[in-house]
Formats: structure tokens, C-alpha cells, sequence
């Protein structure tokens, strides 16, 4: 456990509360973070650039002078490139830019930003950020008093629309939730605030292990990792973990689709080779008692 400072809003020191070292004190991984920021930015690309070729432009396609005599240049029809208002060759045209990146790494990729941000000493905790009303002011005025001097990243555990309408007018401050965590975020703001609900709520999420679609403990057996009645996590709640990952959220839904899909099959599978062995010793004994009436 990495042991930093808990702080209030006016900047005082009221305890420490302790990272957990899988999430806040990883060695990090340049690599992989690379290359899901790369992902991410590509995802975050539209792919609607289209061009015209020279089949698409407008125009005739008669030839601009007989091929002989002239003394010029031979010469097709004013769409060829070369002329004004021809196609043009090699334009972009709409595709996707979509990258896929296995969830371990987008996981390794947000623990080794995030543990940077410790190691570097611009990530802090404070115990709660409460407003008496959405002013600009009061906002500036924490982060003055808790020692921001950059632009920061504010990460909350529960939307907060009274703080968020206040950070909102200062330009270098983002307010986001635990579910809303994006790596480019973490990479873009220098300094990090957490609140300690959402430090906790973060350190569950990227701890949660899957197994088919169901949310298990880790190993070091986490109470507060939770499942349904045994089942698959539900849509939303899969998609907010993988978007605490640092997945985009469309892989995030689709994500979360095919784990709960995944689960039921398999639960499908484990209740029909279940119902099959009750029916078996049933069937033997019937055979048996029809031989002794023999």
C-alpha cells in the first residue's frame, strides 16, 4: 500500500489513506499505455472524409480535342485529375478507424497512468468536495488551498452537477466521474484530485477480475466486489467498468454484451447437463424394477 496525504478543502491535512499498489503503484508500462492512446484516438476519428474520383465528378465525358494533329498533348475527357475541377486520385474516402485493444492492456494502460500521476506527486485525495453553491470562485479556491497550480483532473465517485457547473468556466479543469475515466484524460491534466470514495471506487473496478461475464473476488478477497444472485453483471454496470479501463464507449457496450451473452450460454450449457444426470438414475432404476416384474 502507498500511503498519501487526505486533505479537505481548505487544504489541511486530516489523515492518510492508502493507495493499493495494483492500481496506484504498478510499474508503468510506456508501451502499452502508447498504444492505447493511440487506440483511443483513432477510435475518436469519425472516417466521413470522402473525396471525388474522377467517375464521381461533374462533368461530360467527351474528349477535349481529336488525339492527332493538333500539335498538343493527347488529352481524354476535363474529369482526369490533371484538369481543374477533375477527380482526384488517392482521396480519402469514409472507413473506420476503429482499433481493438484486449482489456488487460487498456487496464494496464489506465494503473500505469494513474501510477505515474503518484510517483510524479500530482495526484491527490481529498476526503470530499462539497459546494455551498456553484461558484467559480470557490472551486478555484480549493484547488488553490490543496496546491493545484496547473491544470487538473477532478474525479468523483457520484455526478455532481453543482461542482461541475462551477469547474466548468475554468478552461484547464475536468470534472468526471469514476465511470467516465478516459486515459487520455489522465494523460491530458497533470494534476489528478480524487475524492476517497472515488479512489475506492476506482480501486474496485480495476481489481474486478471476470470470469464469463461474472464479477469474482480477487485474490486478495475483496468483500465489496459484488454479483447479482451469482449471475452475469448487468449491461451497464460491465460497460461502466470497462470504461473505467480506458475503453471507448461503443467497445465498452459491445463489450459488455458479448460477457453477458457469454454467461448465459454457458449457464444454458451447466443447467442442461445438470437436468441430463438427474434424469439418468431415474431411467436406471426404472430398467431395474421392469426386470424384476420379469
Amino acid at each position: 500500500m502507498t500511503s498519501v496525504d487526505l486533505k479537505n478543502i481548505k487544504g489541511e491535512v486530516v489523515g492518510s489513506f492508502d493507495l493499493d499498489d495494483r492500481v496506484f503503484g504498478v510499474e508503468p508500462n510506456r508501451a502499452v499505455v502508447h498504444q492505447a492512446v493511440v487506440a483511443q484516438l483513432a477510435n475518436q476519428r469519425k472516417g466521413t472524409a470522402d473525396t471525388k474520383t474522377r467517375g464521381e465528378v461533374r462533368g461530360g465525358t467527351h474528349k477535349m480535342w481529336r488525339q492527332k494533329g493538333t500539335g498538343r498533348a493527347r488529352q481524354g475527357d476535363s474529369n482526369a485529375p490533371h484538369w481543374r475541377g477533375g477527380g482526384v486520385v488517392f482521396g480519402p474516402h469514409p472507413r473506420s478507424y476503429h482499433k481493438d485493444l484486449p482489456r488487460k492492456m487498456r487496464r494496464i494502460a489506465m494503473t500505469s497512468a494513474l501510477s505515474s500521476r503518484v510517483a510524479e506527486s500530482e495526484l491527490t485525495v481529498v476526503d470530499e468536495l462539497t459546494l455551498s453553491a456553484a461558484k467559480t470562485r470557490e472551486v478555484r479556491g480549493i484547488l488553490t488551498a490543496i496546491g493545484v497550480k496547473r491544470n487538473a483532473l477532478i474525479v468523483l465517485a457520484e455526478r455532481d452537477d453543482v461542482l461541475a457547473r462551477a469547474a466548468r468556466n475554468l478552461p484547464e479543469i475536468r470534472t468526471v466521474t469514476t465511470g467516465g475515466l478516459c486515459l487520455l484524460d489522465v494523460m491530458k491534466y497533470r494534476h489528478v484530485v480524487l475524492t476517497k470514495a472515488a479512489a475506492e471506487a476506482l480501486t474496485v473496478q480495476l481489481t474486478r477480475e471476470f470470469n464469463r461475464g461474472k464479477a469474482v473476488a480477487t485474490a486478495d478477497g475483496d468483500a465489496d466486489v459484488e454479483t447479482i444472485g451469482g449471475a452475469a453483471l448487468p449491461m451497464e454496470q460491465s460497460a461502466v467498468t470497462f470504461a473505467a479501463a480506458g475503453e471507448p464507449a461503443d467497445v465498452a457496450e459491445a463489450d459488455a454484451a458479448e460477457e453477458v451473452a457469454s454467461f448465459s450460454a454457458a449457464e444454458a450449457d451447466t443447467s442442461g447437463a445438470a437436468s441430463a444426470s438427474t434424469d439418468a438414475p431415474a431411467a436406471s432404476a426404472s430398467s431395474a424394477d421392469e426386470k424384476e416384474d420379469a
